[in-house]
């Protein structure tokens, strides 16, 4: 039997979340996450993959292993808050860092800190690592934790913006870069780089130079009335000194991240600031270590993950395109650029460009996702985790003569999939194309068309292109639906104008490009448009209430971490300041034109509301809002609610809980069956 077909089974599938290449490409590092003993939370541990033999587990522990790192020697480190077996009675909370010999042998812990140890990079001798540290005396902060355990303190006080991020608080602590040397049985010479480092580092991408002697860094600066900039710095290993590399008022320099072999350029994510009629534009940035100076290239094209080419003449680019996320060659000249530019003289006339620019090569031509880009030092070969719609993520190396394409043995086999993808396409009424994944039952036919489940994508700057553990269409399929997974305005891939378009008009613009796709898919003889529901996450769940009071084409709803009343959103989210750049100040024309809930008496479709109480993107007021307007209002509906769950409903118990009220939900309001509650939920 298919592990779609029974929720438990599907929760149980092991997962590669990551890839590594050994300095000598002899093999691969992966974590993998996989269902604890207790069947209630998921744990990752490390695996080796040789090119040439199978995958083995490397590490084993109750806490689990991440943050995986290869040194110069071939070592690797990584972080896990597993107990240290050379102190007596240890039993840390926090993650530490560990080095696992190349040789062989038990893992070490060679540094720990009070608040942990985040992500790490390394070159030569020289490591670097995050940690969260309390603001004041570096030496004094163990003790200055205990105090506040002790006391029972978890006060915060805030005197800058934001507070909260996805599903968690921010502060006491904030983010610090430390550096130390390989050596002895632990890291030497461990030193603060950032001592006062304030709220810039929340969240930093960093790479340190081949030499070891700079990292580089993002840096968010604080500006007037809650707005931020991210800047990108250089920081000395020796001294801590800092300069700006990369900064401009009107962009962010952010990840994905990458320094240049030779140690000279650095390439990057610029983004653009938007505002009430300045649209969101990704563009790849390389640029010079030294002057600052650097261009845009491949324009049009979002990047995902960059990795160098090892003689430092081209950059390997991930990003969205067509429904799929190809790896491009990008030829470096001079400077990092074939027309050199300073951050501020960004050429704004390329956003109109054709989005496949001659800069960029396209290097992968199958209907694949890549990230995790790693080349090899030979420059032969780029390794990448290799996935797709109806393919799970698994390492792959990819020929970067010829773009020849091989799967390498997994460490987590790929699940097998019933059923059909396809793809189809329509035209809008502006006359763009709206392109999309349709995803086909086994048994569906002429004969016996399956009802239609349209899923809408979040972001809203996005794309179906990608395996998805979370919002799994395949377990839709296997329970009988034809499950249309549409690109409409706003998604990436599709070049500039796809997202100027439905820019500032979320409802109005997307509903209409919708309603193109689903006209086709419903015109298809193996699909029943007269057993159809709509369904959606974050923007999509946006898009799902907008639905609701905008069509009556759909026989259900099912709205998750949806938005519902924009002003009310807009000042509660976790970043406000980016939502109010495009909606404008509250109370402004936008919302009344774009907020779901003033058509709350045209809803008469029924409704399945989700939501996680520690979601702070979209928070629970939106949906205990929405769901009082449908009681008040005698809308059929239900509610969902996960008191211990953030935006994405990720532990295994209620993930099964989430697919099975849905199923549920939809056989009685589609399928026409009698309700049936979940044993899930209670």
């Amino acid at each position: 039997m298919s592990a779609f077909n029974d929720i438990r089974d599907y929760v149980a599938i092991p997962r590669v979340l990551s890839l590594k290449l050994s300095p000598d490409a002899s093999r691969l590092v992966s974590a993998v996450q996989s269902l604890n003993p207790d069947g209630k939370s998921y744990g990752t541990a490390l695996w080796a993959i040789p090119l040439d033999a199978e995958p083995y587990r490397l590490t084993r522990s109750a806490k689990g292993e991440t943050q995986a790192e290869f040194t110069g020697a071939g070592d690797l480190l990584f972080t896990s808050a597993r107990p240290d077996p050379t102190v007596k009675d240890s039993a840390d909370e926090v993650p530490s860092l560990w080095l696992l010999p190349r040789s062989g042998g038990e893992a070490r812990q060679v540094a720990s800190r009070p608040g942990g140890i985040g992500a790490v990079r390394t070159a030569g001798d020289v490591v670097v690592f995050s940690s969260d540290v309390l603001d004041g005396e570096e030496a004094a902060e163990e003790e200055r934790r205990k105090t506040r355990k002790d006391r029972g303190i978890s006060a915060i006080l805030h005197e800058g913006y934001p507070v909260r991020r996805w599903d968690h608080d921010l502060g006491p602590g904030r983010t610090r870069l430390f550096a130390g040397r390989l050596g002895g049985d632990r890291l030497e010479d461990v030193r603060d780089l950032t001592p006062d480092p304030g709220d810039a580092l929340c969240e930093v991408a960093f790479e340190l130079t081949p030499d070891g002697a700079t990292v580089v860094a993002t840096w968010r600066v604080a500006l007037p009335k809650g707005e931020q900039r991210t800047e990108l710095v250089a920081i000395d290993v020796a001294t801590g000194e800092r300069r700006v590399v990369f900064a401009d008022d009107a962009h962010d320099f952010a990840g994905p991240l990458a320094v240049s072999p030779d140690g000279a350029r650095v390439a990057c994510s610029r983004e653009r600031h938007t505002g009430l009629d300045v649209p969101a534009r990704s563009e790849l940035w390389i640029g010079d270590l030294a002057t600052g100076e650097g261009g845009a290239h491949a324009p049009g094209l979002f990047p995902m993950d960059i990795a160098w080419a090892p003689d430092s003449s081209a950059v390997y680019l991930a990003a969205d395109h067509q429904g799929r996320r190809p790896v491009f060659r990008v030829p470096v000249g001079e400077h990092g650029s074939s027309r050199r530019e300073s951050a501020e003289g960004a050429n704004e006339e390329r956003s109109g460009r054709d989005h496949e620019s001659l800069e960029a090569v396209r290097l992968t031509e199958d209907d694949a996702s890549y990230l995790a880009l790693d080349a090899s030092s030979d420059g032969r070969f780029l390794y990448a985790l290799r996935s797709a719609v109806d393919l799970a993520p698994g390492p792959a190396r990819i020929d970067t003569a010829t773009g020849e394409i091989t799967d390498l043995p997994s460490p987590a086999p790929r699940p097998e999939v019933r059923g059909t993808l396809t793809e189809i396409s329509a035209t809008a009424d502006d006359g763009a194309t709206v392109r999309g994944w349709l995803v086909l039952p086994p048994d569906a036919s002429a004969a016996a068309p399956a009802p239609l489940l349209l899923w809408i994508h979040g972001g809203p700057i996005g794309s179906w292109n990608d395996w998805q553990w979370r919002w799994q269409s395949w377990i839709m399929a296997e329970h009988g639906y034809a499950v249309l997974m549409p690109d409409p305005c706003l998604s990436t891939g599709y070049g500039q104008e796809m997202i100027d378009r439905g820019w500032g008009d979320w409802g109005p613009r997307t509903l209409a490009d919708l309603d193109a796709i689903v006209d086709v898919a419903v015109a298809r003889d193996d699909i029943d448009g007269e057993r159809a529901a709509a369904m959606g996450g974050s923007f999509g769940g946006y898009m799902a209430n907008w639905v609701a009071g905008h069509s009556d084409r759909y026989k259900a709803i099912v709205t998750h971490a949806s938005l519902w009343n924009l002003d009310q959103f807009a000042g509660t989210t976790d970043a406000s300041m980016y939502w109010q750049r495009e909606f404008g100040a509250p109370g402004s024309e936008r919302y009344a034109r774009l907020s779901p809930h003033l058509a709350l008496d045209e809803i008469d479709t029924p409704m399945l509301v989700i939501h996680g109480d520690k979601d702070y993107r979209v928070p629970i007021g939106e949906a205990l809002r929405l769901w009082w307007d449908l009681r008040r209002t005698n809308v059929e509906s239900k509610f969902l609610y996960f008191p211990d769950e953030n935006h994405w409903i990720l532990k295994p118990g209620n993930t099964v809980a989430w697919y099975e009220t849905v199923l549920a939900f939809l056989a009685q309001h589609v399928l026409g069956q009698e309700w049936k509650r979940p044993d899930s939920v209670v």
